[in-house]
């Protein structure tokens, strides 16, 4: 589960290291993100795309993860994310 978070959206990718391709992702620019248009890269907004980012893992299997936080402080809006990713279902 890679994290990464721009000044302005927050992406996360479901990767298989061994295969180099992305298996699941979410992001706050997604077309299949609800209400898209009113998120930005805070945690508040985090705390949606963690739990869509579960959701979306949960639908292709993938209920065990290694979390990549890009170098970020685990924080604010990376432990707002990591947070719900748990509450919905997600192991790391």
């Amino acid at each position: 589960m890679a994290v990464c978070f721009t000044n302005k959206n927050i992406h996360v990718q479901f990767i298989d290291d061994l295969a180099g391709k992305t298996l699941a992702a979410a992001s706050s620019t997604s077309k299949a993100t609800a209400d898209r248009d009113k998120l930005a890269a805070n945690a508040v907004s985090a705390k949606t795309i963690g739990a869509l980012a579960a959701q979306a893992a949960i639908g292709k299997g993938i209920k065990q993860v290694v979390f990549d936080r890009s170098g970020a402080r685990f924080h604010g809006k990376v432990k707002a994310l990591a947070d719900a990713a748990r509450e919905a279902g997600l192991q790391f």
